[in-house]
Protein backbone atom coordinates (compact mmCIF):
# COMPACT_ATOMS: atom_id res chain seq x y z
CA UNK A 1 0.00 0.00 0.00
CA UNK A 2 2.99 2.32 -0.47
CA UNK A 3 1.63 3.39 -3.85
CA UNK A 4 -1.85 3.89 -5.28
CA UNK A 5 -3.52 0.57 -6.15
CA UNK A 6 -3.80 -0.29 -9.83
CA UNK A 7 -7.59 -0.18 -9.63
CA UNK A 8 -7.56 3.52 -8.74
CA UNK A 9 -5.27 4.54 -11.59
CA UNK A 10 -6.31 6.06 -14.89
CA UNK A 11 -5.66 3.30 -17.44
CA UNK A 12 -4.15 4.69 -20.64
CA UNK A 13 -3.86 2.18 -23.49
CA UNK A 14 -1.51 2.64 -26.45
CA UNK A 15 -2.80 1.01 -29.64
CA UNK A 16 -1.56 0.82 -33.20
CA UNK A 17 0.16 -1.29 -35.80
CA UNK A 18 3.49 -2.97 -35.26
CA UNK A 19 6.56 -0.77 -35.35
CA UNK A 20 4.77 2.60 -35.30
CA UNK A 21 6.60 3.68 -32.15
CA UNK A 22 4.18 2.82 -29.32
CA UNK A 23 6.99 1.62 -27.08
CA UNK A 24 9.07 4.70 -27.86
CA UNK A 25 6.09 6.91 -26.98
CA UNK A 26 5.68 5.08 -23.67
CA UNK A 27 9.38 5.39 -22.84
CA UNK A 28 9.29 9.10 -23.65
CA UNK A 29 6.15 9.70 -21.57
CA UNK A 30 7.55 7.91 -18.52
CA UNK A 31 11.13 9.10 -19.08
CA UNK A 32 12.21 5.48 -18.54
CA UNK A 33 13.09 2.48 -20.67
CA UNK A 34 9.89 0.57 -19.92
CA UNK A 35 9.38 -1.19 -23.26
CA UNK A 36 12.00 -2.68 -25.56
CA UNK A 37 12.39 -0.59 -28.70
CA UNK A 38 13.44 -2.27 -31.94
CA UNK A 39 13.06 -1.87 -35.69
CA UNK A 40 11.88 -5.49 -35.80
CA UNK A 41 8.08 -5.61 -36.07
CA UNK A 42 6.30 -7.43 -33.24
CA UNK A 43 8.87 -6.72 -30.52
CA UNK A 44 6.12 -6.08 -27.95
CA UNK A 45 4.31 -9.36 -27.26
CA UNK A 46 2.27 -9.18 -24.04
CA UNK A 47 0.93 -5.83 -22.82
CA UNK A 48 3.54 -3.87 -20.84
CA UNK A 49 2.28 -1.85 -17.86
CA UNK A 50 3.92 1.17 -16.25
CA UNK A 51 2.41 3.02 -13.27
CA UNK A 52 3.37 6.63 -12.64
CA UNK A 53 2.07 9.92 -11.24
CA UNK A 54 0.85 12.53 -13.71
CA UNK A 55 -0.40 15.78 -12.23
CA UNK A 56 -3.11 16.99 -12.01
CA UNK A 57 -4.72 13.64 -12.92
CA UNK A 58 -2.81 11.75 -10.25
CA UNK A 59 -1.86 8.05 -10.47
CA UNK A 60 -2.04 6.56 -13.98
CA UNK A 61 -1.22 3.22 -15.59
CA UNK A 62 0.18 3.18 -19.13
CA UNK A 63 -0.40 -0.05 -21.07
CA UNK A 64 1.72 -0.68 -24.18
CA UNK A 65 0.06 -3.28 -26.42
CA UNK A 66 1.18 -5.59 -29.20
CA UNK A 67 0.54 -4.44 -32.75
CA UNK A 68 -3.06 -4.95 -33.83
CA UNK A 69 -1.92 -6.12 -37.28
CA UNK A 70 0.07 -9.06 -35.88
CA UNK A 71 -0.23 -12.23 -37.99
CA UNK A 72 -0.13 -16.01 -37.52
CA UNK A 73 -1.35 -18.14 -34.60
CA UNK A 74 0.95 -16.44 -32.09
CA UNK A 75 -0.01 -13.08 -33.54
CA UNK A 76 -3.70 -13.82 -32.98
CA UNK A 77 -2.98 -14.59 -29.32
CA UNK A 78 -1.17 -11.26 -29.02
CA UNK A 79 -4.09 -9.45 -30.65
CA UNK A 80 -6.48 -11.12 -28.18
CA UNK A 81 -4.39 -9.79 -25.29
CA UNK A 82 -4.58 -6.35 -26.87
CA UNK A 83 -8.36 -6.60 -27.11
CA UNK A 84 -8.51 -7.46 -23.38
CA UNK A 85 -6.73 -4.18 -22.69
CA UNK A 86 -9.61 -2.35 -24.39
CA UNK A 87 -11.91 -3.64 -21.63
CA UNK A 88 -9.97 -1.66 -19.02
CA UNK A 89 -8.87 1.38 -21.00
CA UNK A 90 -10.04 4.77 -19.69
CA UNK A 91 -8.22 6.80 -22.36
CA UNK A 92 -7.01 5.34 -25.65
CA UNK A 93 -4.00 6.57 -27.61
CA UNK A 94 -3.88 5.51 -31.26
CA UNK A 95 -0.32 5.74 -32.53
CA UNK A 96 0.22 6.00 -36.28
CA UNK A 97 3.21 6.82 -38.43
CA UNK A 98 2.59 10.36 -39.63
CA UNK A 99 1.82 9.46 -43.23
CA UNK A 100 0.17 6.08 -42.68
CA UNK A 101 -3.49 5.68 -41.61
CA UNK A 102 -5.84 2.95 -42.76
CA UNK A 103 -8.30 0.24 -41.81
CA UNK A 104 -6.44 -0.86 -38.67
CA UNK A 105 -6.53 2.63 -37.20
CA UNK A 106 -10.16 3.16 -38.26
CA UNK A 107 -11.15 -0.10 -36.55
CA UNK A 108 -9.52 0.85 -33.25
CA UNK A 109 -11.00 4.36 -33.38
CA UNK A 110 -14.45 2.88 -34.04
CA UNK A 111 -14.06 0.38 -31.17
CA UNK A 112 -13.03 3.11 -28.74
CA UNK A 113 -15.91 5.31 -29.89
CA UNK A 114 -18.42 2.47 -29.47
CA UNK A 115 -17.16 1.89 -25.94
CA UNK A 116 -17.36 5.67 -25.23
CA UNK A 117 -13.65 5.76 -24.40
CA UNK A 118 -11.94 9.14 -24.94
CA UNK A 119 -9.26 8.89 -27.64
CA UNK A 120 -6.15 10.79 -28.66
CA UNK A 121 -4.44 10.27 -32.01
CA UNK A 122 -0.66 10.52 -32.09
CA UNK A 123 1.04 10.98 -35.45
CA UNK A 124 4.54 9.73 -34.69
CA UNK A 125 7.79 9.98 -36.66
CA UNK A 126 6.90 13.44 -37.95
CA UNK A 127 10.63 14.02 -38.38
CA UNK A 128 10.60 11.60 -41.36
CA UNK A 129 7.00 11.78 -42.65
CA UNK A 130 4.26 14.36 -43.16
CA UNK A 131 0.79 14.28 -41.62
CA UNK A 132 -2.19 14.13 -43.95
CA UNK A 133 -3.83 17.52 -43.32
CA UNK A 134 -7.23 16.35 -44.55
CA UNK A 135 -7.19 13.31 -42.25
CA UNK A 136 -6.19 15.42 -39.27
CA UNK A 137 -8.94 17.92 -40.00
CA UNK A 138 -11.46 15.08 -40.20
CA UNK A 139 -10.35 13.67 -36.83
CA UNK A 140 -10.44 17.06 -35.17
CA UNK A 141 -13.92 17.52 -36.62
CA UNK A 142 -14.93 14.47 -34.54
CA UNK A 143 -13.45 16.17 -31.44
CA UNK A 144 -10.48 13.79 -31.44
CA UNK A 145 -7.32 15.64 -30.37
CA UNK A 146 -4.28 15.02 -32.58
CA UNK A 147 -0.66 15.34 -31.49
CA UNK A 148 2.50 15.33 -33.64
CA UNK A 149 5.50 13.58 -32.12
CA UNK A 150 8.97 12.35 -32.89
CA UNK A 151 9.43 10.00 -29.94
CA UNK A 152 13.08 9.36 -30.73
CA UNK A 153 13.90 13.02 -30.00
CA UNK A 154 11.14 13.76 -27.49
CA UNK A 155 9.44 16.25 -29.78
CA UNK A 156 5.72 16.63 -29.02
CA UNK A 157 5.76 14.54 -25.82
CA UNK A 158 4.85 17.55 -23.68
CA UNK A 159 1.91 18.23 -26.02
CA UNK A 160 0.79 14.62 -25.56
CA UNK A 161 0.96 14.96 -21.78
CA UNK A 162 -1.19 18.09 -21.94
CA UNK A 163 -3.69 16.32 -24.21
CA UNK A 164 -3.94 13.47 -21.69
CA UNK A 165 -4.69 15.89 -18.87
CA UNK A 166 -7.42 17.58 -20.93
CA UNK A 167 -8.93 14.26 -22.02
CA UNK A 168 -8.95 12.46 -18.64
CA UNK A 169 -12.52 11.76 -17.41
CA UNK A 170 -13.72 14.10 -14.68
CA UNK A 171 -13.99 11.26 -12.15
CA UNK A 172 -10.20 10.97 -12.14
CA UNK A 173 -9.78 14.63 -11.28
CA UNK A 174 -12.49 14.53 -8.58
CA UNK A 175 -12.54 10.92 -7.39
CA UNK A 176 -15.98 9.72 -6.17
CA UNK A 177 -16.34 8.47 -2.61
CA UNK A 178 -16.42 4.83 -1.58
CA UNK A 179 -18.17 5.42 1.73
CA UNK A 180 -17.41 9.02 2.76
CA UNK A 181 -20.61 10.39 1.23
CA UNK A 182 -22.67 8.00 3.37
CA UNK A 183 -21.18 9.09 6.70
CA UNK A 184 -21.36 12.83 7.53
CA UNK A 185 -18.24 14.56 8.84
CA UNK A 186 -17.94 14.03 12.58
CA UNK A 187 -20.08 10.88 12.54
CA UNK A 188 -18.99 7.26 13.06
CA UNK A 189 -18.88 4.21 10.82
CA UNK A 190 -18.35 0.76 12.33
CA UNK A 191 -16.47 -1.62 10.06
CA UNK A 192 -16.88 -5.33 10.81
CA UNK A 193 -13.85 -7.35 9.68
CA UNK A 194 -13.75 -11.10 10.37
CA UNK A 195 -10.30 -12.54 10.99
CA UNK A 196 -10.26 -16.12 9.73
CA UNK A 197 -8.04 -18.46 7.70
CA UNK A 198 -8.49 -16.41 4.54
CA UNK A 199 -7.69 -13.06 6.15
CA UNK A 200 -4.22 -12.01 4.92
CA UNK A 201 -1.66 -12.33 7.68
CA UNK A 202 -0.56 -9.04 9.20
CA UNK A 203 -2.77 -6.77 7.08
CA UNK A 204 -6.29 -5.92 5.93
CA UNK A 205 -7.66 -6.49 2.46
CA UNK A 206 -7.83 -3.63 -0.03
CA UNK A 207 -11.55 -2.67 0.26
CA UNK A 208 -11.19 -2.38 4.04
CA UNK A 209 -8.09 -0.22 3.81
CA UNK A 210 -9.59 2.01 1.12
CA UNK A 211 -12.82 2.44 3.10
CA UNK A 212 -10.90 3.52 6.19
CA UNK A 213 -8.91 6.04 4.17
CA UNK A 214 -12.06 7.38 2.48
CA UNK A 215 -13.71 7.94 5.87
CA UNK A 216 -10.65 9.83 7.11
CA UNK A 217 -10.56 11.92 3.93
CA UNK A 218 -14.17 12.93 4.62
CA UNK A 219 -13.51 13.81 8.29
CA UNK A 220 -15.58 10.92 9.64
CA UNK A 221 -14.72 8.56 12.48
CA UNK A 222 -14.07 4.87 12.14
CA UNK A 223 -14.29 1.91 14.51
CA UNK A 224 -13.02 -1.51 13.41
CA UNK A 225 -14.25 -4.68 15.15
CA UNK A 226 -14.61 -8.40 14.51
CA UNK A 227 -18.10 -9.80 14.10
CA UNK A 228 -18.07 -11.38 17.58
CA UNK A 229 -17.45 -8.02 19.25
CA UNK A 230 -19.95 -5.94 17.28
CA UNK A 231 -22.87 -6.08 19.71
CA UNK A 232 -20.69 -5.14 22.67
CA UNK A 233 -19.05 -2.34 20.69
CA UNK A 234 -22.43 -0.88 19.75
CA UNK A 235 -23.61 -1.06 23.38
CA UNK A 236 -20.63 1.04 24.48
CA UNK A 237 -21.37 3.90 22.09
CA UNK A 238 -23.10 7.03 23.45
CA UNK A 239 -25.01 7.43 20.17
CA UNK A 240 -25.63 5.04 17.27
CA UNK A 241 -23.20 4.98 14.35
CA UNK A 242 -24.18 6.47 11.00
CA UNK A 243 -23.39 3.19 9.23
CA UNK A 244 -22.28 -0.39 9.85
CA UNK A 245 -20.31 -2.11 7.08
CA UNK A 246 -19.45 -5.79 7.17
CA UNK A 247 -17.58 -8.37 5.20
CA UNK A 248 -20.30 -10.17 3.24
CA UNK A 249 -19.53 -13.57 4.75
CA UNK A 250 -20.64 -12.25 8.19
CA UNK A 251 -23.78 -10.60 6.78
CA UNK A 252 -26.35 -12.65 8.68
CA UNK A 253 -24.77 -12.26 12.12
CA UNK A 254 -24.07 -8.57 11.65
CA UNK A 255 -27.65 -7.97 10.47
CA UNK A 256 -28.91 -9.66 13.62
CA UNK A 257 -26.63 -7.66 15.94
CA UNK A 258 -27.18 -4.26 14.30
CA UNK A 259 -30.32 -2.35 15.42
CA UNK A 260 -32.90 -1.91 12.67
CA UNK A 261 -32.62 1.88 12.80
CA UNK A 262 -28.88 1.75 11.99
CA UNK A 263 -28.10 1.52 8.24
CA UNK A 264 -26.06 -1.55 7.34
CA UNK A 265 -24.39 -2.87 4.20
CA UNK A 266 -21.23 -4.70 3.09
CA UNK A 267 -17.87 -3.79 1.61
CA UNK A 268 -18.78 -5.73 -1.52
CA UNK A 269 -21.93 -3.66 -2.05
CA UNK A 270 -19.97 -0.44 -1.50
CA UNK A 271 -17.67 -1.60 -4.29
CA UNK A 272 -20.61 -2.61 -6.49
CA UNK A 273 -21.36 1.12 -6.52
CA UNK A 274 -17.76 2.34 -6.63
CA UNK A 275 -16.48 -0.02 -9.31
CA UNK A 276 -19.59 -0.89 -11.29
CA UNK A 277 -23.29 -0.12 -11.69
CA UNK A 278 -25.17 -0.72 -8.44
CA UNK A 279 -28.65 -0.48 -9.97
CA UNK A 280 -27.74 -2.96 -12.71
CA UNK A 281 -26.30 -5.31 -10.07
CA UNK A 282 -29.52 -5.01 -8.04
CA UNK A 283 -31.47 -5.99 -11.14
CA UNK A 284 -29.11 -8.94 -11.63
CA UNK A 285 -29.55 -10.13 -8.05
CA UNK A 286 -33.32 -10.38 -8.57
CA UNK A 287 -32.61 -13.01 -11.24
CA UNK A 288 -31.66 -15.39 -8.40
CA UNK A 289 -35.40 -15.77 -7.85
CA UNK A 290 -35.72 -17.40 -11.28
CA UNK A 291 -32.85 -19.88 -10.93
CA UNK A 292 -33.77 -23.55 -10.95
CA UNK A 293 -31.66 -26.64 -10.22
CA UNK A 294 -29.33 -27.42 -13.09
CA UNK A 295 -28.84 -23.79 -14.17
CA UNK A 296 -25.33 -22.58 -14.98
CA UNK A 297 -23.84 -19.71 -12.96
CA UNK A 298 -20.57 -17.95 -13.81
CA UNK A 299 -18.53 -16.66 -10.87
CA UNK A 300 -15.82 -14.12 -11.71
CA UNK A 301 -12.85 -13.29 -9.47
CA UNK A 302 -10.78 -10.30 -10.57
CA UNK A 303 -7.65 -11.39 -8.71
CA UNK A 304 -5.85 -14.72 -8.89
CA UNK A 305 -5.55 -16.32 -5.46
CA UNK A 306 -5.23 -19.83 -4.11
CA UNK A 307 -8.60 -20.69 -2.51
CA UNK A 308 -8.39 -22.28 0.92
CA UNK A 309 -10.88 -23.40 3.51
CA UNK A 310 -14.32 -21.79 3.27
CA UNK A 311 -13.48 -19.66 0.23
CA UNK A 312 -16.19 -17.06 -0.35
CA UNK A 313 -16.41 -17.50 -4.12
CA UNK A 314 -15.70 -21.23 -4.36
CA UNK A 315 -17.53 -22.56 -1.30
CA UNK A 316 -19.75 -20.17 0.65
CA UNK A 317 -21.49 -18.27 -2.15
CA UNK A 318 -22.28 -21.43 -4.16
CA UNK A 319 -23.61 -23.08 -1.00
CA UNK A 320 -25.93 -20.15 -0.18
CA UNK A 321 -27.23 -20.03 -3.75
CA UNK A 322 -27.87 -23.78 -3.81
CA UNK A 323 -29.73 -23.53 -0.51
CA UNK A 324 -31.89 -20.71 -1.84
CA UNK A 325 -32.67 -22.49 -5.11
CA UNK A 326 -33.23 -25.80 -3.36
CA UNK A 327 -31.03 -27.91 -5.59
CA UNK A 328 -27.74 -28.20 -7.44
CA UNK A 329 -26.44 -25.45 -9.69
CA UNK A 330 -23.57 -25.78 -12.15
CA UNK A 331 -20.82 -23.27 -11.30
CA UNK A 332 -18.00 -22.10 -13.56
CA UNK A 333 -15.19 -19.98 -12.11
CA UNK A 334 -12.91 -17.59 -14.00
CA UNK A 335 -10.07 -15.47 -12.64
CA UNK A 336 -8.21 -12.37 -13.70
CA UNK A 337 -8.98 -10.89 -17.12
CA UNK A 338 -10.40 -14.18 -18.48
CA UNK A 339 -14.06 -13.91 -19.46
CA UNK A 340 -16.03 -16.25 -21.74
CA UNK A 341 -16.76 -15.01 -25.25
CA UNK A 342 -20.07 -16.89 -25.21
CA UNK A 343 -22.28 -16.10 -22.21
CA UNK A 344 -25.50 -17.56 -23.56
CA UNK A 345 -25.24 -20.78 -21.50
CA UNK A 346 -25.33 -18.90 -18.19
CA UNK A 347 -28.43 -17.85 -16.30
CA UNK A 348 -26.47 -15.53 -14.00
CA UNK A 349 -23.03 -13.93 -13.68
CA UNK A 350 -21.79 -13.12 -10.16
CA UNK A 351 -18.74 -10.86 -9.93
CA UNK A 352 -16.45 -10.17 -7.00
CA UNK A 353 -16.05 -6.62 -5.68
CA UNK A 354 -13.24 -6.03 -8.21
CA UNK A 355 -11.13 -4.07 -5.74
CA UNK A 356 -8.01 -4.77 -7.85
CA UNK A 357 -9.55 -3.45 -11.08
CA UNK A 358 -10.50 -0.10 -12.48
CA UNK A 359 -14.17 0.70 -12.98
CA UNK A 360 -13.93 0.62 -16.77
CA UNK A 361 -13.23 -3.13 -16.85
CA UNK A 362 -16.18 -3.93 -14.59
CA UNK A 363 -18.49 -1.78 -16.72
CA UNK A 364 -17.16 -3.51 -19.84
CA UNK A 365 -18.33 -6.81 -18.41
CA UNK A 366 -21.69 -5.32 -17.45
CA UNK A 367 -22.14 -4.21 -21.07
CA UNK A 368 -21.11 -7.65 -22.35
CA UNK A 369 -23.74 -9.26 -20.13
CA UNK A 370 -26.40 -6.77 -21.22
CA UNK A 371 -25.65 -7.51 -24.87
CA UNK A 372 -25.96 -11.24 -24.19
CA UNK A 373 -29.15 -10.82 -22.16
CA UNK A 374 -27.56 -12.41 -19.09
CA UNK A 375 -28.11 -10.78 -15.66
CA UNK A 376 -25.02 -9.81 -13.67
CA UNK A 377 -24.66 -9.03 -9.97
CA UNK A 378 -21.86 -9.11 -7.41
CA UNK A 379 -20.90 -11.17 -4.39
CA UNK A 380 -22.38 -8.93 -1.69
CA UNK A 381 -25.73 -8.46 -3.41
CA UNK A 382 -26.03 -12.17 -4.27
CA UNK A 383 -25.25 -13.13 -0.67
CA UNK A 384 -27.68 -10.59 0.79
CA UNK A 385 -30.45 -11.80 -1.52
CA UNK A 386 -29.87 -15.48 -0.83
CA UNK A 387 -29.83 -14.83 2.93
CA UNK A 388 -33.06 -12.81 2.89
CA UNK A 389 -31.58 -9.46 3.94
CA UNK A 390 -31.49 -7.76 0.53
CA UNK A 391 -33.67 -4.76 1.38
CA UNK A 392 -31.73 -4.17 4.59
CA UNK A 393 -28.39 -4.23 2.77
CA UNK A 394 -29.63 -1.62 0.28
CA UNK A 395 -30.70 0.75 3.08
CA UNK A 396 -27.88 3.30 2.59
CA UNK A 397 -28.55 3.63 -1.17
CA UNK A 398 -31.85 5.37 -2.04
CA UNK A 399 -31.50 4.95 -5.82
CA UNK A 400 -30.83 1.23 -5.44
CA UNK A 401 -33.73 0.87 -3.00
CA UNK A 402 -36.09 2.56 -5.45
CA UNK A 403 -34.87 0.33 -8.29
CA UNK A 404 -35.43 -2.74 -6.13
CA UNK A 405 -38.98 -1.70 -5.23
CA UNK A 406 -39.81 -0.92 -8.85
CA UNK A 407 -38.33 -4.11 -10.27
CA UNK A 408 -39.84 -6.27 -7.54
CA UNK A 409 -43.28 -4.76 -8.18
CA UNK A 410 -42.99 -5.54 -11.88
CA UNK A 411 -41.96 -9.12 -11.13
CA UNK A 412 -45.11 -9.83 -9.06
CA UNK A 413 -47.63 -8.17 -11.40
CA UNK A 414 -50.10 -10.66 -12.91
CA UNK A 415 -49.74 -11.32 -16.61
CA UNK A 416 -52.38 -10.21 -19.10
CA UNK A 417 -53.34 -13.86 -19.65
CA UNK A 418 -54.17 -14.24 -15.98
CA UNK A 419 -56.29 -11.11 -15.70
Amino acid sequence: MRSAPKGLRLHIGLFGRRNVGKSSILNALTRQTVSIVSDIAGTTTDPVEKPMEMLPVGPVLFIDTAGIDDVGALGEMRVQKTRQVLDRTDVGIIVSVAGDWGGFEDAIAAELKERKIPVIVVFNKTDVARVDAELEASLRGENIPCVHTAASTGEGILDLREALVRTAPEEFINTPAIIGDLVPAGELAVLVIPIDLEAPKGRLILPQVQSIRDLLDNDAYCMVVKERELRDALDRLKRPPALVVTDSQAFLKVAGDTPDEVPMTSFSILFARFKGDLVEFVKGALAIENLVPGDKVLICESCSHHPIGEDIGRVKLPRWLRQYVGGKLEFTHVQGHDFPENLSDYRLVVHCGACMWNRREVLSRVIRCQQAGVPITNYGLAIAYSLGIFARALGPFPAAQEAYRRLAAIAVQPSAAGC
